[in-house]
């Protein structure tokens, strides 16, 4: 039988190590999401036989890309007087603050910069492959989130409630922990919503081949992660206090109208995608890839008649 709620008392330390210091599970989750994201693309890679140095400078370009664009969104979008005040204070990410938002919007920008000096192929190409392990990054770093007792819901009675920390730095210190009241683990309703759009991400490269028609694997992806953290914030409580008189005013948080441009780009490229896909079915074409098509004849699909060979 299950108890009213959970106790979550993990300590956000993971080990500590001589010269550098703390180490958290939320860095151990952010580097461990980028490696089991890059490996995916290495894969994708070797299967389209491209060209090394692509991948060598995309690696560059992401990680850059990442961190700065999560690290500028989260200062940008929730407190910006606090961290214009306090600009060093910007470098510290070690204790979170990272928005997905703004990340997206970094790759977004780099992936523009490096299809231009790069690839020289449209965004869509690069970013239809990219996206593809990226919801395994995000649900990654939802769990560093949970281990920081951090971007935790509302107040709830079921069963799996958690008890978070609320005094993490003066229990790090040894004071007696102050808990939270059994709340939403939103962290993990995110980090499941987001491995089930990496897997259909997967499905749609390695078993529809959907990379063949250019903006259908992002669109899906966008519409996955931001579709559901737009209506996962119902449940989360607001990162800054500024988000209630929005709530008030507009019905809606920051996380869900950052959300909002993203579900509609990602409809619109979806739904593209989709009726090239459904164009180049109806007419029997197969994409080989982004720049070239070939016709399939309904001839190649019957069977040959036996040849004749009676005497006349």
């Amino acid at each position: 039988m299950l108890s009213a709620f959970i106790t979550w008392n993990v300590s956000p330390v993971a080990f500590n190590l001589p010269l550098v210091g703390e180490i958290r599970w939320y860095g151990i989750a952010f580097v461990l999401g980028f490696m089991i994201g890059l490996w995916i693309v290495q894969k994708i890679w070797k299967h389209e036989q491209l060209k090394d140095d692509w991948y060598d400078k995309l690696f560059f370009f992401v990680i850059i890309a990442t961190v700065v664009g999560a690290r500028l969104g989260h200062v940008l979008f929730y407190n910006p007087s606090y961290y214009f005040s306090h600009p060093l204070e910007i470098l510290n990410v070690r204790e979170g603050g990272l928005a997905s938002h703004g990340g997206t919007l970094g790759i977004i920008i780099a992936i523009w910069i490096y299809s231009k000096a790069v690839t020289h192929r449209s965004m869509l190409w690069t970013l239809d492959r990219l996206v593809v392990p990226v919801g395994f990054v995000a649900a990654l770093i939802r769990f560093g989130n949970l281990m920081n007792h951090e971007v935790y819901g509302h107040a709830t009675n079921l069963p799996w409630g958690f008890r978070f920390i609320e005094n993490i730095p003066s229990w790090l210190n040894g004071y007696a922990p102050v808990y939270s009241v059994p709340s939403h683990p939103t962290q993990l309703y995110e980090a499941a919503c987001y491995i089930l759009t990496a897997l259909v991400c997967l499905h749609m490269y390695w078993k529809n081949k959907d990379y063949k028609y250019e903006g259908l694997i992002f669109g899906v992806f966008l519409i996955g992660i931001f579709l559901s953290r737009f209506f996962i914030e119902y449940f989360k409580n607001v990162q800054e206090s500024f988000e209630n008189s929005m709530i008030q005013s507009v019905g809606l948080d920051m996380g869900q109208l950052l959300s909002i441009p993203f579900i509609i780009v990602g409809f619109w490229f979806a739904y593209k995608g989709w009726k090239e896909k459904k164009k180049a079915v109806s007419e029997g074409t197969v994409i080989e890839d982004n720049t070239s098509k070939k016709k399939i004849s309904s001839a190649s699909f019957s069977k040959k008649k036996p040849a004749n060979n009676r005497k006349k």
